[in-house]
């Protein structure tokens, strides 16, 4: 069976590496940074066969070139506008097939954060980049709202079970913004001494899961009535539809602060 592990890039990013069977290969999504991931490869005698890339932003890519100079590992991303020196553009590919892995990905399309936006879903794990996070999701740097709305639309369709791989460590922030909109939701406060306790124990707080975030997480409930009208009251809105709740709430989390 394939593992996931993970190394600590930059300021909070995760880079998330997908182990072999055999432990002989590894997969990379998201290298921000080379240097940790060669550290980890090196350290146990593993070979980068393939980098997946879900946006374009440099906190992403950074390391790209550096390992693939090292290991020319296969590099999926949406083009080469992603990454110049990206092996497989995958903007109209459903899937993608790793053969090291014996692991089948379908490629979701998700614009907002960025326009060339994509996650990556083995059947089980959701590597989501930037638009999904625990708590909360991407900023909206080029897409529209309808695009993000639509696109969170896409992950909360996936099973319940589905693990949530997502490239930042925000949830501890996202999860006290949820708190503050529903200080009674017994199920984000539960979740955020759960993860307060992982992260002061320098543990990540990934992997969430699809039917947990339904339950915390804003920013995929905006299509229930009694969060719609509660959320609605308090930021003022009149019977605002799911799009126009998501787009308030949106605006309104970009300018919140503990």
């Amino acid at each position: 069976m394939n593992t996931i592990t993970y190394v600590n890039a930059l300021k909070d990013n995760y880079i998330w590496l997908i182990l072999s069977e055999d432990k002989s290969h590894a997969i990379a999504i998201d290298p921000g940074e080379a240097e940790p991931v060669l550290q980890y490869l090196e350290q146990h005698r593993i070979k980068l066969g393939a980098i997946l890339l879900t946006h374009h932003h440099n906190d992403h890519t950074s390391g790209v070139s550096a390992l693939a100079q090292v290991y020319q590992p296969e590099i999926f991303a949406f083009s080469k506008q992603t990454c110049p020196i990206t092996t497989h553009e995958i903007r109209s590919e459903n899937s993608i097939f790793l053969h090291t892995h014996k692991l089948k990905f379908a490629i979701l399309k998700t614009p907002g954060h960025t326009q060339d936006a994509i996650c990556f879903f083995d059947g089980r794990n959701l590597f989501s980049g930037d638009t999904l996070f625990a708590g909360g999701c991407g900023r909206l740097f080029e897409g529209t709202a309808e695009q993000m709305f639509n696109s969170l639309s896409t992950l909360a369709a996936l099973p319940d079970y589905t693990n949530v791989y997502c490239g930042h460590e925000y949830t501890l922030a996202n999860l006290q913004f949820a708190l503050s909109l529903e200080p009674n939701n017994a199920a984000i406060s539960k979740r955020l001494v759960e993860v307060q306790s992982l992260r002061d124990q320098q543990l990540p707080s990934l992997p969430s899961t699809i039917g947990l975030e339904k339950k915390i997480n804003p920013f995929l409930r905006c299509n229930d009535s009694d969060f719609s009208q509660h959320i609605a009251k308090q930021l003022g809105l009149d019977a605002p539809n799911p799009l126009e709740l998501f787009v308030a709430l949106r605006h309104f989390k970009d300018n919140w602060s503990l």
